[in-house]
C-alpha cells in the first residue's frame, strides 16, 4: 500500500522560509518521479517542482530561484525547501509520485496547508 505524508507546513511570515517534508511508504523515491503540487484559493492545483529518480529537479517559473526540490532515497523522503516566501505561496501542498515519466501522477498525499502572513 501507497502512502505519502506531507508535514511542515504552517504560518510563516512573507520573505521566510519554510521546508515541507513527503513521507513515502510502498514506493521508493529512488525508482519513483516525485513532485510538489500546491492549490491556492479559488485556483486549481498547480505543478511547483518535480525530481526525477536520478535527482534531476524542474520548477514552475513562479518559484524559481526561491524553492528547491530534493530527496533522501535513503529515508524515501521527498522535500521543499521554501524560501523567500511570499504571499501567493499560500496554498494547500500536497506530494505525488508516478513510476512512469508519461502517465499521470498516480499517488497523492493528504496535503499539508502553507499560510503566509504579511
Amino acid at each position: 500500500q501507497v502512502q505519502l505524508v506531507e508535514s511542515g507546513g504552517g504560518s510563516v511570515q512573507a520573505g521566510g522560509s519554510l521546508r515541507l517534508s513527503c513521507a513515502a511508504s510502498g514506493i521508493t523515491t529512488i525508482t519513483y518521479h516525485m513532485a510538489w503540487f500546491r492549490q491556492r484559493p479559488g485556483k486549481q492545483r498547480e505543478g511547483v517542482a518535480t525530481i526525477d529518480p536520478a535527482g534531476r529537479p524542474t520548477y514552475e517559473d513562479s518559484v524559481k530561484g526561491r524553492f528547491t526540490i530534493s530527496k533522501n532515497d535513503g529515508r524515501n523522503i521527498l522535500y521543499l525547501q521554501m524560501n523567500n516566501v511570499k504571499l501567493e505561496d499560500a496554498a494547500m501542498y500536497y506530494c505525488a509520485a508516478k513510476y512512469r515519466v508519461r502517465e499521470d501522477f498516480r499517488y497523492w498525499g493528504q496535503g499539508t496547508q502553507v499560510t503566509v502572513a504579511s
